[in-house]
């Protein structure tokens, strides 16, 4: 049998509607957000502070670009394989639980960098550090939809998103600044454990909350298998494919390639943090606009274009306005990235849909997406130069605006053919 916390379900999965308010036994909703915040604020600067980082892991260690691409493909392949894991272990213990034990995992990752010298620990550490990314990143969207309601789907994921992007911009800002102000590179990766501690403070209370509160339900009620079989469920996972693809080549390339150009190191960390910056702006703002927007095309095509565009630039003439190129790409994979969370909500008809969506879209989207930094690398070795990395990058836009265009409103929604179904949270 399987241990969680059950949602109301209304007597048809398109009229659920699920709120903090479900459980009067939980914090108020503001505590929520604020628990949300620090959690999520912690999964992008174990992998953006590696980036700009780069030049000197590969002076100390004497790796290949595409051994340092592993760096950034370990966290990101670890999001696609374990997402699943993270659907199962939710439908026993239930998702809150579960997302305060993969932030202590992404902790003591963050903490095992400080004796990064040693190659075996550095990766082991970078593989820690993707499991616990990769368990929270899928249970947030199920967290949303469960407690809150439809109409502020995009406002919490707008708020979380900042989040996201706010860590990534702190981690590729500071990264280089902090490894001169404490001695090394190591020091500089294992000082992100700090911000997993906090996030721990602020889980702690709805974790332990949940567990006190768990309930016994079915196996019957609750599986953990994967919608498989839904055409919705693989555009959206395609969709994540693309998207994560270009994302974290991008994030894990753009910083080497101006310092190939002759940029110091910290003038390149600054440009990628222009990059995830301009996401802070696009990850609330997309959001916000998705709950006025039925018709989600209107938002992902032209996000599309502008990540197109900027790729482009970057690749033809990446010294005439690299800091336009780095705002425009940051918006446009911004968007996206933001976009798809609202989509794993949006495309769900219950809490523990969207979290099996999620689980697949994770698994398949990021499975793809996890060789998009090696293959780069490994591209950029072969050539030379990072020319042929940018323009590869975007000519993968043009399947992700046919995926786009193909997203329309009356999508069968997952899980719909369950008329009333238990959600854990």
């Amino acid at each position: 049998m399987s241990s969680t916390v059950p949602e109301r379900a209304a007597s048809s999965a398109s009229t659920t509607r699920t709120s903090a308010g479900a459980f009067p036994w939980l914090p108020p909703s503001w505590v929520l957000i604020v628990a949300l915040v620090a959690v999520a604020a912690n999964l992008r600067p174990a992998i953006a502070g590696v980036p700009p980082l780069v030049p000197q892991i590969e002076a100390e260690l004497h790796l290949s670009n595409a051994w340092l691409g592993v760096l950034t493909l370990l966290p990101v392949l670890c999001m696609g394989v374990f997402a699943p894991v993270a659907h199962w272990a939710s439908t026993i213990w239930g998702s809150a639980p579960v997302v305060m034990a993969a932030t202590v995992l992404l902790t003591i990752g963050s903490a095992m960098r400080l004796a990064g010298s040693n190659v075996l620990v550095l990766y082991t550490a970078t593989l820690v550090v993707g499991i616990g990314i990769a368990v929270v990143g899928t249970l947030l969207p199920r967290l949303v939809k469960t407690l809150f309601p439809p109409e502020r789907v995009g406002l919490i994921t707008g708020v979380y998103m900042l989040a996201i992007m706010l860590g990534a911009t702190i981690g590729a800002g500071l990264s280089d600044p902090l490894a001169t102000a404490l001695g090394s590179w190591e020091q500089s990766l294992a000082a992100w454990s700090l911000l997993g501690v906090l996030g721990l403070v602020a889980w702690a209370p709805l974790a332990l909350v949940v567990w006190r509160h768990r309930v016994q339900v079915t196996a019957q009620s609750i599986g953990s298998a994967l919608p498989w079989r839904s055409a919705t469920a693989w555009l959206i996972a395609a969709y994540l494919a693309t998207q994560s693809f270009a994302f974290y080549s991008t994030l894990a390339w753009m910083a080497p390639s101006y310092v190939q150009l002759g940029w110091e190191a910290d003038d390149a960390g600054y440009l990628l943090s222009a990059f995830t910056a301009v996401q802070i702006v696009a990850g609330l703002l997309m959001p916000v606009l998705s709950d006025r927007v039925r018709d989600l095309r209107l938002l992902l095509v032209p996000a599309t274009i502008a990540a197109a565009l900027g790729l482009v630039g970057i690749g033809v003439a990446p010294t005439a306005a690299p800091w336009f190129w780095a705002a425009l790409i940051g918006f446009g994979q911004g968007s996206a990235f933001a976009l798809a969370l609202v989509l794993l909500v949006r495309f769900a008809a219950t809490p523990h849909a969207s979290g099996g969506l999620s689980a697949m879209g994770f698994l398949v989207g990021y499975g793809i997406a996890s060789v998009g930094p090696l293959v780069m690398g490994a591209l950029r070795d072969a050539t030379g130069g990072f020319e042929v990395v940018w323009i590869v990058l975007a000519a993968l836009m043009l399947p992700q605006l046919v995926i786009c265009a193909a997203l329309r409103p009356g999508l069968a929604k997952v899980g719909a053919e369950v008329g009333a179904t238990t959600g854990a949270t």
